[in-house]
């Protein structure tokens, strides 16, 4: 089997110069973690069957979470309608052939650490005719038998936020322990959802100029002896991990198969388990499943 085979043909593209917020509206209308970037602005229908664009960047959700945190402030105080999008894209990105194997296209993919590349033609011919993500790896190594168990791959190091940890001490946390996947849990430490920096990247950039969003909250007090309640005011604050945290969480046994793992992830598209013992011991994601495909 070849990259060709289980690569996605349909591409979203975006312009370089086009506004960050139309790459963001893109992702969440589509449900996709990344756009293939060219030089100009695609007509108006975003995915073509065959592009025949050669790639020039590549854009993802991890940078809209990041990358303008790294930018001058002057960046950080414009309206993310008016900042381009090669100002936060990846340019000059790993590029595959489409006779590679899978384990080849696993092996750069964990090399350059990066979750997806473009397929183009030939070294001669740089035209694009479809990508390679992670996802199509994973979706690749579910169909396969192999017996290995999820403990032999899991990370036993994880970070966790408690549900009421704001968004702003969740990104810090992500930073410092360069992780990007956390997982949510309540007062007894169980499991009830996951953060990935999807989460991050759709949640977070409601804010025009780029800031963390809020909430609005009523506050309620009992007005007359019958207990009636009436709202007296309205109080804004940070938004918390249970905000923007993908659930119900799904959980596995440390000798569920590494396959069973994979399998959950397509269908759910979900990028991490929570391996739990009665009490959790590690975790599964994409890169894991990546590097059992490598070492087949």
């Amino acid at each position: 089997m070849k990259v060709k085979d289980i690569m996605s043909t349909s591409v979203y593209i975006i312009g370089a110069d086009e506004p960050i917020s139309r790459a963001r509206n893109l992702m969440m209308k589509h449900s996709i973690s990344r756009l293939v970037v060219i030089k100009k602005q695609p007509p108006e229908v975003s995915t073509l069957k065959s592009t025949e664009m050669i790639p020039i960047g590549v854009v993802t959700k991890t940078d809209l979470t990041y990358r303008l945190d790294q930018a001058e402030p002057k960046w950080r105080r414009r309206p993310i309608d008016n900042i381009p999008v090669n100002i936060v894209m990846t340019r000059d990105p790993v590029t595959i052939y489409p006779g590679v194997t899978p384990k080849q296209a696993a092996e750069i993919l964990i090399e350059n650490d990066i979750s997806g590349m473009p397929v183009i033609k030939s070294e001669s011919d740089p035209s694009m005719v479809g990508i390679i993500t992670k996802l199509d790896l994973i979706r690749y190594y579910s169909n396969i038998e192999d017996s290995t168990n999820v403990k032999d791959i899991m990370e036993d190091y994880f970070l966790t936020v408690h549900r009421h940890h704001t968004i702003s001490h969740v990104i810090r946390e992500m930073k410092s322990d360069e992780v990007k996947m956390v997982i949510v849990v309540d007062d007894s430490k169980k499991p009830v959802g996951i953060i990935t920096n999807t989460n991050l990247a759709l949640g977070r950039m409601l804010n025009p100029e780029g800031g963390l969003p809020s909430k609005e909250v009523k506050m309620a007090r009992k007005n007359r002896d019958g207990g009636e309640k009436i709202f007296r005011s309205v109080k804004e604050v940070s938004m918390v991990a249970e905000d923007i945290m993908s659930y119900p969480i799904f959980t596995l046994s440390k000798n569920n198969t590494a396959v069973e793992a994979a399998r959950i992830m397509v269908d759910e598209r979900i990028n991490g388990i929570p391996i739990v013992n009665d009490e959790i011991i590690g975790i599964v994601n994409a890169r894991n499943i990546i590097q059992a495909i490598i070492k087949r």
